[in-house]
């Protein structure tokens, strides 16, 4: 699966960072995405969603909705298959436009779902 991780982090205490690292070591292809920060740990990092040339199954978002917002058509453009909105990334309107464009939404945490074998 790949996953891009929107609002990626370099700092190990942020829950984006400790996503990052996860999806990877559960064996999936990691998109992180950050306007300033070119890598975490070796793992290049994508300025925007619209720079990841590859198909993405997954976003895992880590923003509020303010963020979230102004970066949704891009988001939506990359037609991934499921958006997780992780807990304090919670967006309705996001996720109408994304539902109403046949991506599936969902409001958890994917370092739970990773861990527990749900995602």
């Amino acid at each position: 699966m790949k996953v891009a991780v929107i609002g990626a982090s370099n700092k190990p205490h942020r829950y984006s960072y400790q996503a990052v690292k996860l999806i990877k070591e559960k064996g999936h292809e990691v998109y992180p995405v950050h306007q300033r920060i070119k890598d975490i740990e070796g793992i290049q990092v994508y300025p925007s969603i619209k720079d990841i040339k590859d198909f993405i199954d997954t976003v895992s978002l880590y923003v509020n909705a303010e963020t979230s917002n102004t970066l949704g058509d891009d988001i939506i453009a990359k037609n991934p298959g499921r958006i997780i909105f992780n807990p304090g990334a919670e967006n309705s309107e996001l996720a109408k436009k994304a539902q109403a464009k046949g991506i599936t939404t969902i409001n958890a945490c994917t370092l739970v779902m990773l861990k527990a074998g749900q995602f």
